[in-house]
C-alpha cells in the first residue's frame, strides 16, 4: 500500500533557527547591500564579482551551521508518510538533514550555473565562486539562484506535488512572496493544513489551516510525533 503524501511548504524561518540570517531580519544579511544590487539579473550585469563575493559569504555562514531539530524531524516522518519538501530556501539543511525528497524554488546556494547556453548546472566544492570560474564549455559560471526578476521554472513542478498532497504543513514562512504564496491553492479540500511560524497569524488566507504559532524547531518535531502515533 503507498504511503499517504505529506507536503512541506519550507521558507526562510525555518533556516533561520539554525542560524542562517535572512534578508527580512532586522539587521540581516541582506541589509548590507540593497537586493538591487546582488539579486537581480541586473546586478549581474553591472558588477558580477560583487554578487559572486555576496553569495560566497552567504555559502560560507552555511557550511558553518547544521540541520536543527525541524529539520531532523521531516526526515523521521519518512517511516511512515512519502514527504516531499517545497522549500523557498537555497541552503541544503533540508539534504543534510536527511529529507530524501526537497524541490528548491528559488534554486540551490552550493551549485553554479553556466552562463552559456547549455545553462548546465554543477555542485560548488568549498564556498567559493569566483570572477573567472568556467564551465566546461569555456563559459563564466553563475550562483544557481533564481534572482529577483528571473522565473521561477519549478512552479509547475511545485504545484502538481502540492495538488496530489493528503496533508500540507507551512513551516517558516509567511507565504507572502509571489509566486510561492500561490502554491496552497492547489492543495486537495480533504488534505488538512498546518502553519508552523510565530507570525502565523499573517496567513489569515490559509482559512482551513491548524494554526501553531510557535517556533519550527520545537512545534515541527512534536507535530511530527503526533502524525507518526495518529495518522493523518
Amino acid at each position: 500500500m503507498a504511503k499517504q503524501q505529506v507536503t512541506i511548504l519550507s521558507g526562510a524561518g525555518m533556516s533561520a533557527e539554525s542560524g542562517i540570517r535572512t534578508f527580512r531580519d532586522a539587521g540581516g544579511l541582506w541589509e548590507e547591500h540593497r537586493v538591487e544590487d546582488v539579486a537581480t539579473p541586473e546586478a549581474w550585469q553591472r558588477d558580477p564579482q560583487l554578487v559572486l563575493k555576496f553569495y560566497n559569504q552567504r555559502r560560507k555562514q552555511l557550511l558553518e551551521v547544521l540541520p536543527n531539530a525541524g529539520h531532523l524531524a521531516l526526515k523521521q516522518l519518512e517511516e511512515a508518510f512519502d514527504v516531499r519538501v517545497i522549500t523557498q530556501n537555497v541552503d541544503d539543511l533540508h539534504e543534510r538533514a536527511g529529507s530524501t525528497q526537497v524541490l528548491h524554488l528559488h534554486g540551490e546556494l552550493r551549485k553554479s550555473r553556466s552562463t552559456g547556453p547549455s545553462q548546465r548546472v554543477n555542485g560548488i566544492e568549498g564556498h567559493e565562486l569566483n570572477w573567472g570560474d568556467l564551465c566546461a564549455e569555456g563559459f563564466q559560471l553563475r550562483p544557481h539562484i533564481v534572482w529577483f526578476g528571473e522565473e521561477v521554472v519549478e512552479m509547475d513542478n511545485a504545484a502538481s506535488i502540492v495538488s496530489e498532497s493528503d496533508a500540507v504543513i507551512i513551516v517558516g514562512t509567511s507565504m507572502n512572496v509571489y509566486p510561492a504564496n500561490g502554491l496552497i491553492r492547489y492543495a486537495p479540500r480533504h488534505a488538512p493544513v498546518w502553519v508552523i511560524d510565530p507570525n502565523a497569524t499573517e496567513l489569515h488566507q490559509v482559512g482551513r489551516a491548524k494554526v501553531i504559532a510557535r517556533n519550527s524547531g520545537t512545534a515541527l518535531p512534536e507535530l511530527v510525533e503526533r502524525l507518526l502515533r495518529d495518522g493523518i
